[in-house]
């Protein structure tokens, strides 16, 4: 018997791509599943009934499933989310935070506009469905919540400064909550994805033919490192990037630097810009020593 048997699972932006092979996928494992989706297109504009038609391939399938569509910029959307599990199913064990949109341009040519609806999409809408899960989750000791990030927030990417922001205030986020939830065994995760969707074919210089789609950028493909780190063992503030059936750990590492006490100046170090850029021995983590 599956361990998700059962387990109430929210997953917003599930009306397609990844967040649609999720909700699937859990349904198949006996867990009962909130579909969130606003339905609207890639860079955030109208709605549609996305989320009903994943909520009918559940229940085809022989699956429990609700439909939401809400958005996870709205604060009392976002709420909804939690409000209608809950109400639905008594609780709420996993939340998968996966809704996003995209905006893309240069820095020099976005609008504040465009940086704020991403922003908002991306960062304030985990931010929002995760706090409205958090007290549940904290007052029974259980919970999982994965959040959806990127490379283009971890290593950059060209015209998605938007974007890129919101994905790395993810992982700030990430490494607070693993914290905050580690004594009443609530795991948070971040996953970096890499498959074919409608919202990757609108970036620039990608011309993927979502009809006939390469089976090796599957959404499919991704979903069982989100399995992974929801299970019963998972670890807690861990990124991992999946894609095409390869699954890697990213961390943030730290050297031990160098210390030139308070005669520190522009000078001491240029002399000693070797050892101060030399990352050979550095440490998953930080070596703290006075840093706030």
């Amino acid at each position: 018997m599956s361990e998700f048997k059962d387990k109430v699972v929210a997953i917003t932006g599930a009306g397609g791509g990844i967040g649609r092979s999720h909700a699937l996928e859990f349904a198949r494992r006996g867990a009962k599943v909130v579909v969130n989706d606003l339905g609207g297109s890639a860079d955030g504009v109208g709605a549609s009934d996305m989320a009903d038609t994943v909520v009918q391939e559940i229940k085809d399938a022989g699956g429990e499933a609700i439909a939401n569509k809400a958005s996870v910029s709205d604060k009392a959307g976002a709420r909804s989310i939690i409000d209608d599990a809950v109400s639905a199913y008594g609780t709420i064990d996993i939340l998968v935070n996966n809704a996003g949109i995209l905006r893309d341009k240069s820095f020099k040519k976005m609008t504040l506009e465009d940086w704020d609806l991403v922003l908002n999409v991306h960062l304030n809408g985990t931010a929002y469905v995760t706090h409205a899960a958090w007290p549940i989750m904290y007052e029974k000791n259980y919970g999982r919540i994965m959040f959806t990030s990127s490379v283009s927030g971890i290593f950059g990417n060209f015209g998605q400064s938007n974007y890129g922001a919101a994905k790395t205030g993810m992982l700030g986020l990430m490494n607070v909550l693993a914290k905050e939830g580690a004594s009443h065994n609530i795991k948070v995760n971040t996953l970096s994805p890499a498959a074919a969707t409608r919202l990757t074919n609108t970036i620039p210089g990608r011309d993927e033919d979502l009809g006939t789609p390469d089976p090796t950028r599957a959404p499919e493909l991704i979903t069982p490192a989100v399995l992974f780190m929801c299970t019963e063992g998972a670890p807690t503030g861990k990124i991992i990037h999946a894609g095409g059936g390869k699954f890697s750990i990213c961390a943030v590492y730290n050297n031990e630097g160098v210390d030139h006490g308070v005669d520190c100046s522009l000078e001491t170090l240029l002399d000693d810009e070797e050892n101060l850029l030399d990352m050979s021995k550095a440490v998953e983590g930080f070596f703290g020593g006075g840093f706030g």
